[in-house]
């Protein structure tokens, strides 16, 4: 009788027009790393909601170490031992580190909080498992690498056994995800359990025990990684073989698009500038990508250039005509799209519909407002319905599903389908593949070529090593808000270009 720290039994889950789960059984061995793939909306992240207490299954049952529990909520999940980190964090962002880890379980005497034994246990907690936090930060003034280890020193204060992790690894750099890989190994070997959500090959071959696979909410198998291969489990989560490499010709780059000169941005989180003085140009046909370790000034950079952010000193120029202080629409009229790094914060309204979302830079134009200025709902409908049908986005009641509804992968192939539509002159893509499954980036990464090749330009801004040497034509290091260097990806190699991003080069 094999030893079951959690099993899910025959579980169904069902939202208005769409089975998420159906009748999926999952098993996880006490002090393993079994990983969940699959592809965008195939119910990963439902299942382990459903396991968390945030989701009631409408069939199945949940046993925790052989005996049935009935998991109401996240309070009750917690009680049992079970943690979750989600793919988008649930953090207070106006509270500092040391309170979004407390909160909930705070400690006290006669009613007042001791924060002082509880800031002890965290530090001690980031130093045995090598989570460096600031427990005095607030969430709004730290990286995305950093809120990830808040989320998991979250989980570790509360002494969970079960830790789930919901895609960990989208939103962080390549040294943090192999920070990120050596903690789970670490807290497997202590006899934790963990569920481990991933779209990243790679990762599940180099930290999971095993895999089990879900494809359109329907349970497809699970497999040893041991005895298995990346190209196996692509085509167990897809159906289909995939292509890993980027198909492209040697770029042709003409005119300059996108000139910027000695271009500075104040920080937030300190007196320093995040941007230093920096200078570059994108030209019609090449993808220009910005490398670097997340926090290194790429997204203030990117803030300044699509109007997010005002320049302390320098100057842009889109197309000829300087825009250095021209209001985000007008940017945005001329021929500028940006796909954000934060989809929820820049790039969706998400108690919108989805069709509302793919219209959200375009609905003033005639084609969907009338000269009285209603909206042109037929025609609003009939082009989110094109873009939803082209670029695979899958949601529970089609254009009318709130985005807010709809798995993480498939809200960002909605911004993608949005941003690329438009044709600009020039896309900026921020992290454009982050959380989608293996299917979807190989779809994207075609779009993106295509839109080159059709003479328009790219600045590509990635954490994703693997994307910055395939996709891009130049890659320019950016380094503590500078830029250290420029490379050619058909003559560097990766550790080079790891070198420049940790600063330890300089050209």
């Amino acid at each position: 009788m094999e030893n079951y720290a959690i099993e899910m039994l025959n579980i169904t889950k069902r939202f208005p027009g769409i089975i998420a789960n159906d009748n999926i059984t999952l098993q996880l061995k006490k002090g393993e790393i079994h990983a969940l793939l699959g592809e965008n909306g195939a119910g990963k992240s439902t299942l382990m909601s459903v396991l968390f207490g945030l989701y009631q299954p409408e069939e199945g049952v949940i046993k925790k170490d052989g005996e049935v529990v009935k998991i109401n909520d996240p309070n009750d999940a917690n009680r049992l031992g079970i943690g979750m980190v989600h793919q988008h964090f649930k953090l207070v962002e106006c509270f500092s580190v040391l309170d979004n880890i407390i909160l909930g379980v705070e400690p006290n005497t006669a009613g007042f909080l001791q924060k002082a034994e509880a800031k002890q246990k965290v530090l001690a907690l980031s130093d045995k498992y090598g989570l460096q936090v600031d427990p005095d930060a607030l969430i709004e003034d730290i990286t995305v690498g950093m809120q990830q280890r808040t989320e998991i020193l979250k989980m570790l204060y509360r002494d969970n056994e079960i830790l789930i992790f919901d895609e960990p690894t989208a939103v962080l750099t390549p040294q943090e995800i192999q920070e990120l890989m050596q903690i789970m190994k670490g807290l497997a070997k202590e006899g934790k359990s963990i569920l481990f959500i991933s779209h990243k090959l790679n990762e599940i071959m180099e930290v999971a025990d095993r895999c089990s696979v879900l494809r359109k909410g329907k349970y497809i198998g699970t497999v040893e990684i041991a005895n298995t291969t990346k190209e196996e489990l692509s085509r167990m989560m897809v159906g289909r073989d995939v292509e890993f490499v980027v198909a492209k010709d040697p770029a042709q780059p003409t005119d300059v698009v996108l000139n910027v000169e000695g271009m500075t941005v104040a920080s937030k989180m300190h007196h320093n500038n995040a941007v230093k003085n920096v200078s570059l140009q994108v030209r019609r046909g090449e993808i220009v990508c910005i490398a670097g370790i997340d926090g290194n000034g790429q997204t203030e950079f990117v803030y300044g250039i699509s109007g997010l952010e005002p320049l302390k000193a320098g100057k842009i120029e889109f197309l000829g005509q300087d825009i250095t202080k021209a209001p985000i629409r007008k940017r945005n009229v001329m021929g500028m799209s940006h796909i954000p790094e934060d989809r929820h914060k820049h790039g969706l309204v998400l108690d919108y519909t989805l069709e509302n979302n793919l219209v959200l830079q375009r609905y003033f134009e005639p084609e969907f407002t009338s000269k009285a200025g209603f909206l042109r709902k037929g025609n609003i409908r009939k082009y989110a319905e094109k873009l939803i049908d082209q670029y695979d986005v899958r949601s529970g009641q089609g254009p009318i599903t709130p985005a807010r509804a709809m798995s993480g992968g498939n809200q960002q192939k909605a911004i993608v389908a949005r941003e690329i539509d438009k044709n600009p002159e020039l896309l900026i893509a921020v992290q454009p593949t982050r959380g989608l499954d293996v299917g979807a980036i190989e779809y994207i990464h075609k779009q993106i070529v295509k839109h080159r090749d059709a003479g328009n330009a790219v600045l590509l801004v990635s954490l994703e090593l693997e994307e910055v040497m395939s996709l891009s034509d130049r890659i320019l290091v950016m380094y503590e808000g500078e830029i250290v260097g420029e490379l050619d990806p058909k003559t560097t190699t990766v550790e080079e270009l790891g070198l420049y991003m940790a600063g330890a080069k300089r050209q």
